[in-house]
């Protein structure tokens, strides 16, 4: 009898203590998901200075362009039917802000000539909604000598170059201004060459010749091959390499550089130059470049050319 009290005493005391254990291990689960919820709400709410400053840069670029409705507490968005029509109104006040700026910078490039043929209508229309969305100052300045030069020489720039240059960004234009600055151009002007070298065709006298190639290096001017397939996506250069046609002993060409003009004789047969050439579209937008002589490259290009020409800068 005893013995049977004692053995249901003993269950009763580890029943106690395993629920006992159990309440333990409970309350400290639960410590545990309350740290880790605590942990990962002050997760949550910790910023750095430099991500308020990113958010807080964020937000002004958005009210400047009114779409910060949705980022303002509930209580301060207006109806988004407002928001909609001062959106389109600060957008229409920007544009008329940029076209005058452009039409001040036009005034300044052609106030010394003279306008004597009528400006297409078309051309000017279309020339209004291409460049209205330009803010950048010195883009402002292209798009005002696009305008300058058409006004002054109607054709000088067709609707395809409008079309290329607006979506060009201010790197573009500056990579296509390093190319015109290594460039030479033909009398006319209409074509444009980078010349990247010149060699004699292979002959029994030649053929194991070092110098029989010389090749000129763009790259250390600053126009490397990825510069020249992006000028090749912005349809700017032929990325494919281009030569010329044999020259011959005595032949003479012309060109000029930046305004300096290069006139070479060949001074032994079968030699031709290699060079990429700028599309029609290139050449048209070339003519906003003014001439800017790179005094190291030229010096470079003539001693490259002096191998098979007789160089006269006169």
């Amino acid at each position: 009898m005893d013995s049977a009290l004692s053995l249901e005493y003993w269950i009763g005391v580890s029943k106690v203590s395993k629920e006992k254990s159990e309440v333990i291990v409970l309350e400290k689960d639960k410590s545990k998901k309350s740290n880790d919820t605590e942990i990962v709400g002050n997760k949550k709410t910790t910023q750095s200075p430099q991500d308020s400053g990113v958010s807080l840069q964020f937000m002004k670029l958005a009210k400047r362009f009114a779409i910060d409705g949705a980022l303002l507490p509930a209580e301060k968005q207006s109806l988004i039917e407002d928001r909609t029509v001062k959106r389109a109104r600060l957008s229409q006040l920007r544009k008329q802000q940029n076209i005058e700026n452009i039409m001040q910078k036009t005034l300044s490039y052609c106030a010394d000539f003279d306008i004597g043929q009528k400006t297409d209508n078309d051309w000017f229309s279309r020339y209004i909604a291409l460049s209205e969305d330009v803010s950048n100052p010195t883009m402002q300045d292209l798009w005002a000598k696009i305008l300058a030069g058409e006004l002054t020489k109607p054709g000088s720039f067709s609707f395809k170059a409008l079309q290329v240059f607006r979506d060009m960004s201010i790197y573009d234009a500056k990579l296509l201004a390093k190319a015109c600055s290594l460039a030479i151009k033909e009398p006319n002007k209409k074509g444009i060459r980078l010349v990247s070298g010149v060699y004699q065709k292979p002959g029994l006298l030649n053929f194991f010749s070092k110098q029989r190639q010389q090749f000129c290096n763009l790259s250390h001017f600053g126009l490397n091959y990825a510069d020249l397939l992006a000028l090749a996506e912005n349809n700017l250069i032929y990325l494919q390499e281009s030569e010329s046609n044999l020259i011959n002993t005595g032949e003479e060409l012309q060109f000029s550089y930046n305004g300096l003009t290069l006139k070479i004789t060949a001074k032994k047969a079968n030699v031709s130059l290699q060079f990429y050439k700028f599309t029609p579209l290139g050449s048209e937008l070339a003519h906003l470049i003014s001439d800017k002589c790179n005094e190291e490259f030229w010096k470079y290009l003539q001693n490259k050319l002096s191998y098979y020409f007789v160089i006269n800068n006169d």
